[in-house]
């Protein structure tokens, strides 16, 4: 959601915090603002737009001070515009806020406040926040820290904060509850931000705070670190951080999306690297073999995610019934909490997310343990909250995925689901020796040719031109290949704006048929494994209604080529394999779209990379 910068040290701040709001844009980017104290008082600058925006907007003022706050704003209250815009001043103009989050209470606060004289000047509930914290600190004479911590308690939902006081000007107090925030920490200096990016070239230490821990940061001192509760002491764990400065860069690539998009084979290599040993017949992964007794005895999986990570739990769905003979329920993370599911300690709970902080995929995790059940996490970003929240888990290793349409860490969710399933599968005694080992064996060549599937990228892009501009699209998979469709209909609409759906194949003539014309194209997945002659009958149903027809095929296929327009061809895999093929040709169309059609690839308009809010 929003993105927070802090800094307090001995450096110019604002240089440290432009570029620490630009690496973390992709988390909103409706406005953004800034406020710095140079010693006298506090500068603040703020604006509707981007980053790029807000420097032009700071040239009005002064940019002196060593000590300041930025912020990235994804709008939840209140209309992106100018005023509602972080950071906040309080009535008195001595405090200053940035928030990621949502105070739910925030209507009632604010009445009580009116009715005590305070003023608003934004409809958004931070502006609230940052009162309530002056309201506490004036009644009830407390310092800064304490009056956050008392206002804290008072208030629901979720954040992540920083305020400042410009009467404590060596001071920054921080709190968080649901929305991430770490703390750098280098020599006679702090950072402050929603993740590592903006400070990894200054220092490798840093400290996350968990869920309602708050922490006051002063220059020359360590760290104070509470609980909101109760006020008792807690004790930061310095984390060293396993980021580089090459990986959250563009790396010569146009866009970041481009370039993760070529970076999977990579991280699809990463991801099973030290865990899948092929030549030894071996999986290693720690989560799993800890907690094998409890996997072999479940009753059944329930799988939880939003977006793209549902997509690829659609996928292990298909794998982990195919291969270990386990039954899998699919559910949207969202939806989950809120119909009394049926859930007991007989159940495993698998949570994916790329960021590990998604609200929604924490809102299901916390439910299915209170009712008994074990949950297993798979996400990105090590130490995020549901990799915290989680009974074990195995992290992707698909490194920083900045744009914000994912790709890459839908290939290596798929990957780790992949490995699991095996490792089930083999453990159950489902698998002969021999076909383990062909799984094994195949998986580990899925680097070299997902590379072959880039290759198709001047083919793409000639293809991209003919379509860019349609107003709506199909597109079309059956059984592994069905929640590809999805996922290639979700990144055509996410990052170009085009309406476009996926359907199983069959389903079709359920239907979507009535839509198909000379002017509807329809991408179709057809590779020779899995339901080959079904699919062909599909597009053969599409041709006689002069839709346009672009299929994904294995390389040499002749009986699709000649009932396409266009074809685009994957290499040959085992079937339940085919998705981290097929995805690509798709993600690659998606992007040459967008591009083509002048759209903001890495930060599509309206989303944010990680929904902290429910």
């Amino acid at each position: 959601m929003c993105g927070i910068v802090g800094y307090i040290g001995y450096r110019d701040a604002f240089p440290i915090i432009i570029k620490g709001l630009q690496r973390l844009e992709y988390r909103g980017y409706d406005s953004a603002g800034i406020a710095l104290f140079d010693g006298g008082q506090i500068n603040l600058a703020k604006t509707k737009g981007k980053v790029e925006d807000l420097k032009k907007k700071a040239e009005g003022i002064s940019q002196k001070g060593s000590i300041g706050i930025g912020h990235t704003r994804w709008a939840t209250h209140g209309v992106p515009n100018d005023v509602n815009s972080h950071p906040h001043y309080s009535n008195s103009g001595e405090l200053v806020i940035i928030h990621n989050g949502i105070i739910e209470n925030y209507e009632a606060i604010k009445q009580e406040l009116t009715k005590r004289g305070y003023i608003f000047q934004s409809d958004t509930d931070t502006e609230v926040l940052v009162n309530l914290i002056e309201e506490v600190k004036k009644t009830e004479n407390v310092k800064l820290g304490k009056a956050v911590q008392i206002a804290l308690n008072q208030v629901v939902g979720a954040y992540a904060i920083a305020v400042f006081d410009k009467q404590k000007p060596d001071e920054i107090v921080v709190a968080k509850l649901g929305s991430p925030l770490a703390i750098g920490i280098g020599e006679n200096e702090f950072f402050i931000a929603s993740d590592a990016s903006p400070f990894i070239e200054f220092t490798n230490n840093a400290v996350y705070l968990e869920d309602e821990e708050m922490a006051i940061i002063r220059l020359g001192k360590e760290i104070k670190l509470r609980k909101i509760k109760d006020d008792s002491v807690a004790y930061p764990r310095i984390l060293e951080l396993q980021m580089n400065l090459e990986e959250i860069e563009k790396g010569g690539y146009d866009h970041f999306m481009l370039k993760e998009i070529y970076e999977q084979p990579r991280a699809i290599k990463d991801t099973y690297r030290g865990r899948l040993l092929a030549n030894q017949g071996l999986i290693r992964m720690a989560g799993i073999d800890q907690n094998m007794e409890k996997f072999l005895n479940a009753n059944r999986i329930i799988i939880v995610a939003c977006g793209t990570s549902w997509h690829a739990g659609l996928v292990a769905e298909y794998i982990f019934e195919d291969l270990a003979r386990i039954p899998v329920e699919v559910e949207y993370a969202s939806e989950f909490r809120y119909r009394n599911p049926v859930i007991t300690d007989k159940d495993i709970l698998i949570a994916i997310s790329q960021s590990g902080e998604t609200a929604d995929t924490l809102a299901a995790i916390k439910l299915a343990k209170a009712k008994g059940a074990f949950v297993f996490g798979v996400c990105n970003v090590v130490g995020s909250s549901i990799a915290r929240e989680t009974d074990a888990g195995a992290y992707t290793h698909a490194g920083p995925e900045i744009g914000v349409a994912s790709t890459k860490a839908f290939t290596t969710q798929i990957t780790v689901l992949t490995l699991i399933a095996l490792k089930l599968a083999k453990a159950k005694g489902v698998f002969s020796e021999s076909r383990y080992h062909e799984y094994l064996t195949e998986l580990e060549t899925i680097p070299s040719k997902v590379e072959k599937a880039l290759q198709s990228n001047t083919l793409i892009e000639i293809i991209a031109d003919v379509y860019k501009d349609s107003t709506n699209c199909l597109y079309l998979g059956r059984g592994y290949n069905f929640p590809v469709a999805l996922e290639g209909a979700l990144k055509l609409k996410e990052i170009s704006y085009i309406h476009a759906e996926g359907y199983p194949a069959a389903e079709m003539k359920h239907g979507p048929i009535a839509l198909i014309d000379e002017h509807m194209p329809v991408f179709v997945i057809a590779t020779k494994k899995g339901h080959y002659e079904k699919v062909v009958s599909n597009i053969q149903e599409i041709k006689s209604r002069k839709g346009k027809i672009i299929a994904i095929v294995t390389e040499g296929d002749e009986q699709v080529r000649d009932l396409a327009d266009h074809v685009i061809e994957v290499p040959e895999t085992l079937e339940s394999l085919t998705p981290l093929l097929t995805t690509i040709p798709l993600q690659l169309l998606s992007y040459h779209i967008a591009v083509m059609r002048g759209c903001n690839v890495d930060q599509p308009r309206n989303l944010a990379k990680s929904v902290t809010v429910e």
